[in-house]
Order: structure tokens, then C-alpha cells, then sequence
């Protein structure tokens, strides 16, 4: 296949590393301008991979779009919308585009894939690649198992096949939806362990871990998808790697609220608690540990007393809500 990697960071380089690896043509696309992309034009390498010679390093988007089948895109997911505007100037009819990102448009509640649609139409095919893995991990050769899901049944077979490996073992996804909203929230319940890791509280992560599924599924079956999909590797089956990694940037900025420093690295579930608020009020859905990372966040609610008010709320039976 002929694959072209949109953002050449921590995750959008080790894709096109990978892919390349597999036997795929390899474009790995930066904007103009970018440091990343400077750096690996000046070097092949930066702190997680060394590129092949034949992987191409461009800054021109109509040529990537135009001349690759596959485009996996690996950016802030706030600027995909942005960046699809772009796209929208090229020859894109028929395209694939594979969203190796978690998040939700956050001032919309609005699933990637169908930002996605919503700028380039419906003669494009929108899948995702998600579940738990670490670029730190599998450069040192550690294996893990993720999904790819898409609406085109076609599409996500041939991805699926082409893309799999002894590296990264890919099933099908079953619920588009359900995949999408289930990886981006995983990320807020990763924020809230990191705050409880801050706080010395790690044991209550396991409550976290039932109680963050158990809200995030009753989201997914409101927006229509399959409730079940929360318990998958999207969601439940990502906790390791966002909960308790050291490489977990979600997890790194709720423990550097509790401890007052800043945090520089991108943590997606800073700007993806601001779309489950929208869809909380959309669709009527109580969302408590969302609601309490929100708070934290954006209204500067005391940490301790916010996080621990969960663990205090009114006896209940476990599976009622």
C-alpha cells in the first residue's frame, strides 16, 4: 500500500516507522516549519525511532494527499478540523483516512470520523486505529493488541490485514461510535488517576477502573452505540497503558495538578472533558468522575476534596447506574 503519515511526533513518526517496516510506500507528512519534521529531515531519527532511507519526509499536503491511497493522520485532534479544510483543497475522492488519535471536537461533542465527513463529504472512507500501546513499548519490542473500525467493511478488513503484525496483533471493530467516544474518554479517566496517584490514593484506582467503565458505557449506549464496547480494547482494555504507564501523558498531567507544576506534553483529556460535558448535557447522561475532572480542570474545585467526594456518594447498588 502507499501510506502517508499526517504529523511527525511521538506517535506520528513510530506509525510511519512501522508501517514502513511492514513493506508500505512511506510518506511521513509536517507542517512547514515544523521542529519534528526538521529534525528527522536533518537526522532520520529522533528519541523513539530511526527512519529507513526510503521513507519520504515532505511539508507538501496536495502532493501527500494526491499520491497516497492510505493517509493516517496523527495530530492534536482539536486541529483536525483545521487541518481537513486544508485537505478539502485536493483531490481527496476515494481516499482512506486512518485517525490514529482519541479525542472528541470539544467545543462540539463531535466524533473525529464525522468532523471528518462533515469537511470532506461522504466519498471518503473514515477508520480509526486505537487501543492501548506505548510508542516506548513497542520500539523496545513489546507487543499489544489494538482495533482498527471503520463503517466500510471492506476498508477495515484490508487495513486490518495489511497493518497486522507480531508487533501489533489488530482486531475489527464492531462500533465505530462506541470505539471513538470509548478511546477519547479514556483519557479523562486516565487524568483522574493521575490525580489520585498526586494524592497517594492509587488503591482507589480500581474502583476508578469499574466505576470510569461503567459511566462511560452508559454514554456510548445513549449515543446510540453498544454499551459493551466500553469494556473493550478502546476503553477498558486501554487502563494500563493510561492509568498506570509512566509514558501515560494523561496520567503524568492529573498528577502534576495535585503537585502544582506545569505539564508541557499533550494530554488529550484536557481538551476531550470539555466535549463530554457537551454530550453529558446533549444526551442526559450523569458523567461524576468526567463532572469531577472537569471541575478540577476548569473551575479550579479543590483536588482532594472533589476526586475523594466521588468515593463518598450516596450507597447504591453497583450495576443501577
Amino acid at each position: 500500500m502507499e501510506i502517508a503519515v499526517l504529523g511527525c511526533g511521538r506517535w506520528g513518526s513510530f506509525i510511519g516507522y512501522y508501517v514502513s517496516r511492514l513493506g508500505h510506500k512511506t510518506t511521513i507528512w509536517g507542517r512547514d516549519g515544523s521542529d519534528n519534521l526538521k529534525s528527522l529531515i536533518n537526522t532520520r531519527k529522533n528519541e523513539y525511532v530511526t527512519l529507513d532511507d526510503n521513507i519520504k519526509l515532505t511539508s507538501d499536503l496536495k502532493q501527500t494527499i494526491e499520491e497516497n491511497d492510505v493517509i493516517a493522520i496523527s495530530i492534536n485532534c482539536q486541529q483536525l478540523r483545521g487541518l481537513a479544510k486544508q485537505i478539502s483543497a485536493f483531490d481527496y475522492d476515494g481516499k482512506t483516512f486512518l485517525l490514529c488519535m482519541k479525542g472528541i471536537e470539544d467545543n462540539t461533542g463531535k466524533t473525529l470520523t464525522k468532523v471528518m465527513h462533515e469537511v470532506l463529504g461522504d466519498n471518503i472512507n473514515a477508520a480509526i486505529w486505537v487501543g492501548p500501546g506505548h510508542v516506548e513499548d513497542f520500539v523496545d519490542n513489546i507487543p499489544n493488541c489494538m482495533v482498527i473500525d471503520c463503517n466500510n467493511d471492506i476498508v477495515k478488513k484490508t487495513l486490518v490485514k495489511e497493518l497486522s503484525s507480531d508487533l501489533i496483533r489488530f482486531y475489527y471493530g464492531h462500533d465505530l461510535l462506541g470505539n471513538e467516544i470509548g478511546a477519547a474518554s479514556k483519557n479523562v479517566i486516565g487524568i483522574a488517576a493521575g490525580i489520585l496517584d498526586g494524592l497517594g490514593y492509587s488503591s482507589l484506582k480500581g474502583a476508578l477502573m469499574a466505576r470510569g467503565a461503567r459511566e462511560i458505557s452508559r454514554l456510548i449506549e445513549a449515543m446510540g452505540g453498544n454499551k459493551m464496547t466500553a469494556y473493550g480494547l478502546s476503553h477498558l482494555g486501554d487502563y494500563q497503558a493510561t492509568l498506570f504507564s509512566p509514558f501515560s501523558h494523561n496520567r503524568m498531567y492529573g498528577q502534576s495538578i495535585v503537585r502544582y507544576e506545569q505539564y508541557s506534553k499533550l494530554a488529550e483529556g484536557v481538551s476531550t472533558v470539555k466535549a463530554l460535558m457537551v454530550l453529558k448535557d446533549k444526551y442526559n447522561v450523569d458523567l461524576p468522575i468526567s463532572q469531577a475532572v472537569f471541575d478540577i480542570i476548569y473551575k479550579k474545585k479543590d483536588v482532594r476534596e472533589t476526586l475523594l467526594k466521588l468515593f463518598e456518594r450516596p450507597i447504591k447498588f453497583e450495576f443501577k447506574s
